[in-house]
């Protein structure tokens, strides 16, 4: 269209000249059909010019009516009035045309960044953040509301225009109601009595469900001016929030299966720790001190979720050791050794079906007992060839170990422990995360000293 637009320019100039010698001339037909040439190129130029030819025209016609050779009749008023409306309702169609062309166009390019948005939020309240984002986008309505339940009470999450003042703040029944505010209408009446009468001239309430129809929450927009919704305004918006819904629920149900998966581990590895672990306690302790070393250390979520997950499935394999070896309470021997080291690989073989947990669990359960010299179980790794996830949690591992009885020895003083994985730097441990530990450990002194 913007290579085009130099020609649009020289029509309209050719036009404008063509109606100028046509009115001189009084030659009806030329005139018609120059207004012709003229609206069709200022159409192309759409903003203002797409109204040249509905002024440009009755000028010109009114023009030459004035000329002294003039010889005005009643087939040229009709004429001209024809025209005139014909080229007035081709003007006000297209411009119809244009504004739906705009509206279609606006709505996929909201939707289009929208969706790219939706798909990048990483919790609920940016799910909902980007949804508003679209809404406003799409210029349905200048303020805008998503109310929500939170513990069984509604709440205004995210928000454009008059209602963004609002966001965060509990929607309450007013007068002391005792009606419940479980329902839309309610809450959206509520909600709508927190803006001043002219901003809520005119306004929509849309349900967003998630999958199974489970309700999520409800839209609400509002115009400060007295022009209705229309129907094709009210589909959009009905389709947008089944978009947020669908997108919502998706996000719930991963939550539910992740709250799942993360109950049943911490479960299990409660439950292997008693066959391992009388007074109990290890399994949390080595998960919580993991967790802040990995934290300290930079680590993302994702990463800290596959320790904390290893380190509640660490010692699985040991479903496998008899309890005569497991609770022997003297050395073992060779064979006892190497029937125990088997329990790492044990429990690596016992969790390959469980395909929902991530490669560094793996790693930490089958690896945790490897050492940095290389002189570890199960395969010798050697140095940085050791998974991230299994040198930080060896370190934690063994400094809980020190530090609490087994049936093979008392418990060790907090100093000597740490003083034996200072030792242990460069040949059992990685030398990097002793040091980022043994810091930790000492921030964690001082803190209490503190308070």
């Amino acid at each position: 269209m913007s290579r085009a637009r130099p020609l649009y320019y020289i029509l309209m100039i050719l036009a404008l000249v063509t109606m100028g010698y046509a009115a001189l001339h009084d030659q009806q037909g030329l005139l018609t059909g120059a207004t012709l040439i003229l609206a069709l190129a200022s159409w192309s130029l759409g903003g203002v010019f797409r109204w040249t030819a509905l002024i440009a025209y009755p000028i010109a016609f009114l023009g030459a009516l004035i000329l002294p050779h003039a010889h005005p009749t009643l087939d040229k008023l009709v004429g001209a009035l024809l025209t005139l409306g014909g080229v007035g309702w081709i003007t006000l169609r297209e411009q119809g045309a244009r504004s739906e062309i705009a509206w279609q166009r606006n709505i996929i390019d909201a939707l289009r960044v929208g969706s790219e948005r939706l798909n990048e939020a990483r919790d609920a309240e940016g799910i909902i953040r980007a949804g508003v984002g679209i809404l406003s986008q799409l210029k349905v309505a200048p303020n805008l509301a998503f109310v929500a339940y939170r513990q069984g009470t509604p709440m205004i999450l995210a928000a454009t225009g008059a209602f963004e003042s609002q966001i965060e703040k509990a929607i309450q029944p007013s007068d002391n109601d005792s009606r419940s505010v479980q329902a839309d209408h309610w809450v959206a009446e509520e909600a709508l009595m927190l803006l001043k009468r002219d901003d809520r001239r005119r306004y929509l309430v849309t349900p967003v469900y998630g999958r199974a129809s489970n309700h999520l929450g409800v839209l609400i927009l509002t115009r400060p001016d007295e022009r209705d919704f229309d129907d094709e305004e009210k589909s959009v918006v009905a389709s947008f929030g089944r978009l947020l819904g669908a997108q919502l629920g998706q996000w719930h149900a991963i939550r539910d299966l992740r709250d799942a998966n993360e109950l049943t581990l911490r479960s299990l590895g409660a439950a292997l720790e008693r066959r391992d672990d009388e007074t109990g306690g290890h399994t949390q302790r080595v998960v919580n001190t993991s967790m802040r070393l990995a934290r300290r250390l930079g680590w993302d979520e994702e990463q800290v979720k596959a320790l904390r997950w290893g380190a509640y499935l660490h010692d699985l394999g040991k479903i496998a050791i008899p309890d005569a070896i497991l609770h022997k309470p003297g050395p073992l021997d060779i064979d006892e050794r190497r029937i125990i080291q088997t329990h790492t690989s044990v429990g690596y073989d016992i969790l390959q079906d469980l395909h929902f947990l991530p490669a560094e669990t793996l790693d930490l359960v089958r690896y945790h007992h490897e050492r940095w010299d290389g002189t570890g179980y199960p395969t010798g790794l050697r140095g940085q060839n050791i998974p991230e996830t299994a040198r930080v949690f060896s370190i934690v591992d063994v400094y809980d170990a020190l530090t609490n009885a087994r049936p093979y020895k008392p418990a060790w003083t907090r100093e000597r422990a740490l003083q034996e994985i200072r030792a242990q730097s460069g040949k059992q441990f990685d030398p990097q995360y002793v040091e980022a530990f043994l810091r930790m450990v000492a921030d964690q002194d001082d803190a209490k000293l503190v308070v």
